[in-house]
């Protein structure tokens, strides 16, 4: 709830109206959509939400279907994959603004939306395998979850490095504001570079964070369970090699007194 209401005030309540001229202000929305409001909607189990409240009869019926089907899908399998979100991350920042896709998309509503939507779309299917415990069609370890939010990291980091140091306006639609606003282009475009750079990390350290508090509870949970199976089954490999060990030290002792 507390991310669809974030989508909704970041959509709207006024910020889109500065958004669709002000570099800083979109910069702003981007950010928020693809870094803020992703983990809040994920840790909000919205897979496991369907699959238990949907009705088995009916419509219901054609939706669970349709949920599993999504599951066992190849599609499925490709978006969530490393080699597929993360490209998918860097065309949300530098295919866009670095190319003419921004000034083509801008100008109108409807693409503006498209981005924001976009930019959405990203964060999820990026957030989805770092941090999720609904059901998903691959599961990747800790240790690749690490790997890809800390290759992540970077690269928003270094695109706001771009665009404050840029001399010169990176997209032109944001250049041309209302003469009443009173507001330099350029100024306004080191804004949206420091926005990048500094606003774009803490969901990322706060999400790297998350991983390895799961990384370290997990560990701690299975070497609890071993501890318990052992103390309930024993454990044959060690008493076998500890078997072993005492011969040779039976041995070694008769072949002292020989």
């Amino acid at each position: 709830m507390s991310g669809c209401l974030i989508i909704a005030v970041v959509m709207g309540a006024g910020i889109e109206g500065y958004g669709l001229r002000m570099f800083s202000v979109f910069m702003f929305q981007q950010l928020t959509l693809m870094m803020a409001v992703p983990p809040l909607l994920i840790l909000g189990r919205p897979g496991t939400l369907l699959l238990r409240s949907t009705p088995h009869w009916g419509p219901g019926r054609l939706v669970l279907r349709m949920a599993h089907a999504g599951l066992r899908s190849r599609i499925s399998r490709i978006a969530l994959h490393p080699g597929f979100m993360i490209p998918l991350f860097l065309i949300s920042f530098y295919g866009v603004y670095l190319s003419d896709l921004a000034d083509q998309l801008l100008p109108t509503w409807y693409g503006h939306v498209s981005l924001e939507v976009l930019f959405l779309a990203a964060g999820v299917l990026f957030t989805v395998p770092l941090i999720s415990t609904d059901p998903l069609p691959i599961r990747q370890t800790h240790f690749g979850r690490f790997v890809d939010i800390f290759a992540e990291m970077p690269l928003h980091a270094f695109f706001g490095v771009i665009i404050m140091m840029a001399t010169t306006p990176v997209v032109d639609f944001f250049s041309t504001l209302p003469a009443s606003w009173d507001v330099d282009p350029m100024t306004d475009q080191g804004i949206a570079g420091g926005l990048a750079w500094s606003y774009g990390e803490l969901p990322s350290v706060l999400i790297l964070l998350f991983i390895l508090m799961r990384w370290q509870r997990d560990d701690s949970r299975q070497a609890a369970a071993a501890d318990r199976h052992a103390v309930l089954n024993g454990t044959p490999e060690l008493d076998a090699y500890n078997a072993y060990i005492s011969r040779l030290n039976d041995r070694a002792d008769r072949t002292h007194r020989s």
